[in-house]
């Protein structure tokens, strides 16, 4: 499944456009991360935790999108769009969307 960010592929022809797919993940952090991650926040640099929950959300939801797209028909998805979101205190969410498509 070619998942990207264009509206068209280059040197292919969009042959049937399916519509829109979405994939969704909320992952909560855990609570000592969650503690760590604010003393790093302290005194500089990066929160490793943090940064691979949202790997695995972006993951998750990317995932989703391209299975819903695969059972319609579709062998890609353009025009997609990651989003990321915070949830109260610890909840990470990432949602990404785009156009299921059939090229050739």
């Amino acid at each position: 499944m070619l998942v990207i960010t264009t509206p068209n592929i280059e040197g292919k022809r969009i042959t049937k456009y399916y519509g829109l797919v979405s994939g969704e993940a909320i992952l909560g952090a855990n609570i000592f991360r969650d503690f760590f991650a604010g003393i790093r926040d302290i005194v500089g640099g990066r929160s490793a935790a943090y940064e691979e929950e949202l790997r695995k959300a972006k993951a998750i939801a990317v995932k989703e999108m391209e299975e819903l797209a695969q059972a319609m028909g579709a062998n890609a998805v353009v025009a997609v769009d990651i989003d990321y979101e915070t949830i109260g205190q610890s909840m990470l969410m990432v949602t990404a969307c785009g156009t299921a498509v059939y090229f050739e």
